[in-house]
């Protein structure tokens, strides 16, 4: 019966809540009501929670060099492209094609999370995050996000940690 109740539990979650939950990793979810008129997800999603915009990290899909790459930088700076492609041993990136991205992740845009993609990228995450005890990202749907340490976010989508982001 534990299983059957476990197994439904993580159906009514989505595909980054079962991998966190698969991986047995420590994790706590924030729900929100997700407001369309917010001009930015991440800054919506740090307001909402009362967390800092520093430990909130937003999830960007960039092409480097003709391969989708995953980037995980905090909603309060930006991504640094010519570093993130650096950080991959790549000479150029620009960002994906919103529909390609979601097609490929799985996920829309305001909710693609590094976590339970359809297709597993290449993903850098931003060395801020070490600085936190605990980060907040996506947890694949617009008003739902996971909070979960940074070495466990590098260890599951086995990210190399770089500084692509800049205020």
């Amino acid at each position: 019966m534990a299983k059957k109740q476990k197994k439904q539990q993580q159906s009514a979650g989505t595909p980054a809540t079962v991998a966190l939950t698969a991986a047995e990793v420590p994790y706590t979810v924030h729900a929100y009501d997700h407001d369309p008129a917010h001009p930015s997800y991440g800054e919506e999603a740090a307001e909402a929670m009362g967390v800092s915009p520093d430990r909130v990290f937003k999830t960007l899909v960039a092409d480097v060099d003709g391969a989708l790459t995953v980037a995980v930088v905090p909603v309060a700076g930006q991504l640094d492209l010519k570093a993130l492609a650096t950080a991959v041993g790549g000479k150029r990136a620009t960002m994906a094609d919103p529909t390609l991205a979601e097609r490929t992740t799985g996920y829309v845009r305001g909710g693609i999370s590094p976590l339970g993609q359809r297709k597993k990228l290449r993903t850098v995450l931003d060395a801020s995050a070490s600085a936190h005890t605990t980060i907040c990202i996506s947890a694949g749907r617009r008003g739902l996000e996971v909070e979960l340490s940074p070495e466990d976010l590098t260890r599951l989508t086995e990210a190399t940690v770089a500084p692509i982001g800049r205020a």
